[in-house]
């Protein structure tokens, strides 16, 4: 039996719901039971966003995340607000191009990800949640799978921004081969 939680935490704006909307399609075309609940504050754009997946191999029965296995802070507020949430044991990804201090737990897995630089540097600044995702799968052993990875991508990706499609996986892959110095 595994159950995977998972928290994705920003500002709005970031691409926060998008991220989690495509891990849950991700999750669904590997056949597992999936639930994604997003959270954003009134502000929308600039305001706080969240958004709460679980991918099992059982039926889901609350969509809740309050023990999340997987964190993914995108800003600072949202490592202090749900760092000491996360289960021992379990992963924190930070983008440290946003936040500049380390986690203070020492129970946890945590990987910095400098993704908003990254992005930046080329020449996709919106995508730095992708730039994450590819890291996520990468370290969950889900990115070999190209095929799955592709077809989720293509049911997040509006017909309309169908061009994205190749510059949001070259997204993922900059994170996928992302090494820490």
């Amino acid at each position: 039996m595994k159950t995977t939680q998972y928290l994705i935490a920003g500002f709005g704006g970031q691409g926060i719901l998008f991220a989690g909307k495509f891990l849950a399609y991700k999750g669904l075309i590997d056949g597992a039971n999936v639930s994604w609940l997003p959270s954003y504050g009134p502000e929308m754009r600039g305001g706080t966003a969240s958004c709460s997946v679980i991918i099992s191999d059982i039926p889901v029965g609350s969509p809740i995340v309050s023990k999340p296995d997987v964190l993914i802070a995108m800003n600072l507020p949202s490592l202090d607000r749900y760092e000491d949430s996360v289960v021992p044991g379990g992963t924190i990804y930070v983008d440290s191009t946003l936040i500049d201090r380390k986690v203070k737990r020492a129970d946890v897995n945590v990987f910095y990800i400098p993704a908003t630089q990254m992005a930046s540097d080329n020449n996709i600044p919106t995508l730095a949640n992708m730039i994450i995702m590819g890291k996520v799968l990468k370290e969950n052993g889900e990115f070999d799978d190209k095929e799955a990875v592709d077809a989720a991508l293509k049911k997040v990706i509006s017909a309309r921004h169908i061009d994205m499609l190749e510059t949001n996986l070259s997204a993922m892959i900059l994170g996928k081969n992302y090494k820490e110095n």
